[in-house]
């Protein structure tokens, strides 16, 4: 049996790691939960799954839930803020973390419990891109397990010829097995055949409306503006040490190939499936062995005709953007999702247009000099000078 941590459990990623788990009593035992405000579904995990430790967002949200939990009858350790964060991923008691906060508050618990050597089932990309480096290093030093979530690089990881036997890429490893190159499909999202001047009206509602997956609103929006596919980029080439240039993107409508692998001797290695984020994180769990995702399978019979098609780079600036600071190295991915993060939010709160979302981005990169070591303290303090250009370029747009 697994002990497993949710970081983000009231999320998208991380309801569907609960649907799995639900569905193996017999496998897995959740220790640890947290969520930032969503306190009613919080509550009510807690009352199905019994955690140990539940984590929110502030003392508010905590003494909400507190509330809620004693009226239940339950006795449950309630915490709140970063430092907790850190408490419940490091728990003596839990042996698989879920890392699924959205965004760079998900980088420390996570961190963390890669030093103890846990395995960590990535669905926060933010983590390698800003600290690849650093959190590849804590990974290999403490031997702990890394096993990708995004459906993309876990598609790929299912491709690579050791798939169940490691888990975790070297710098060179891979050209040495023969891997030309990988191929990340990402399907477009819902503007991948509007014009420029349309794009400048749409609306949030419209940007988080994804043709074919179910995400959270942070997520969608990086998905129509392909920053998720640029993220995804960055977090590939720490994953499996491959240069950018053995890093491609294609276009693919239909989301079923998930991804791809390109060897030297001419053959392509695909893993497909329906677009639903519990295979993954069922193949996560379950790791090496393979067990019931409680998802509907693929009919080839009815499926229709799988095409592909480059990426329009002057459509999608934001995949150009990452390529652009993976090449600059240093600080400059944290700094590229420090100034996305707040353009999203911006634009969710109708603060700025969905085509300035790439354009302030590009300012906050360009513009931001950070100097530093690459520490966790570095990373912080460039994260945190980067929000404070973007906010401040967002109130001048406003102007």
């Amino acid at each position: 049996m697994r002990h497993i941590c949710v970081l983000g459990s009231t999320g998208s990623i991380g309801v569907s790691t609960l649907d799995v788990i639900r569905a193996h009593p017999e496998l897995f035992k959740v220790e640890s939960l947290t969520a930032h405000s969503n306190i009613e579904l919080l509550a009510k995990q807690c009352e199905e799954f019994k955690p140990t430790m539940v984590v929110v967002g502030s003392a508010d949200a905590a003494n909400r839930l507190n509330g809620q939990l004693k009226t239940m009858g339950l006795h449950i350790t309630v915490e709140h803020g970063a430092e907790a964060l850190v408490a419940a991923s490091t728990l003596t008691s839990v042996d698989t973390v879920m890392a699924a906060i959205v965004g760079a508050a998900g980088l420390l618990p996570t961190i963390e419990a890669a030093k103890l050597g846990k395995r960590i089932l990535l669905a926060n990309k933010e983590a390698l891109v800003m600290a690849g480096d650093l959190f590849m290093s804590a990974v290999a030093s403490s031997s702990a397990e890394l096993l990708p979530i995004d459906s993309e690089h876990n598609a790929i990881y299912q491709c690579l010829p050791d798939a169940n036997t490691s888990n975790g890429g070297s710098r060179g490893k891979y050209a040495s097995l023969g891997v030309k190159e990988i191929l990340l499909t990402a399907s477009g999202g819902p503007f991948r055949n509007h014009s420029l001047d349309q794009l400048k009206n749409v609306t949030p509602d419209q940007a988080c409306a994804h043709p074919n997956w179910v995400m959270g609103r942070k997520i969608s929006v990086d998905s129509a503006t392909m920053m998720n596919k640029g993220l995804e980029v960055i977090e590939a080439h720490h994953l499996f040490g491959l240069p950018a240039e053995q890093i491609k993107v294609l276009i693919h409508p239909q989301s079923v190939v998930h991804s791809m692998v390109r060897y030297i001797d001419g053959s392509v290695i695909a893993q497909l499936g329906q677009p639903d984020m519990k295979t993954p994180i069922a193949y996560g769990l379950g790791w090496p062995s393979r067990i019931d995702a409680g998802v509907k399978e693929l009919d080839f019979t009815s499926a229709h005709d799988l095409s592909f098609e480059p990426v329009d780079l002057h459509r999608f600036p934001c995949l150009s953007l990452s390529y652009q600071a993976l090449a600059s190295g240093g600080l400059a991915p944290t700094i590229l999702n420090a100034a996305n993060e707040v353009a999203v939010d911006s634009f969710l709160n109708h603060g700025i247009r969905f085509t300035q979302i790439p354009e302030l981005v590009e300012r906050v990169l360009n513009q931001t000099q950070v100097s530093g070591a690459m520490s966790l303290e570095g990373i912080f303090e460039a994260d945190k000078v980067a929000r404070e250009h973007a906010q401040t370029m967002v109130k001048g747009l406003n102007a």
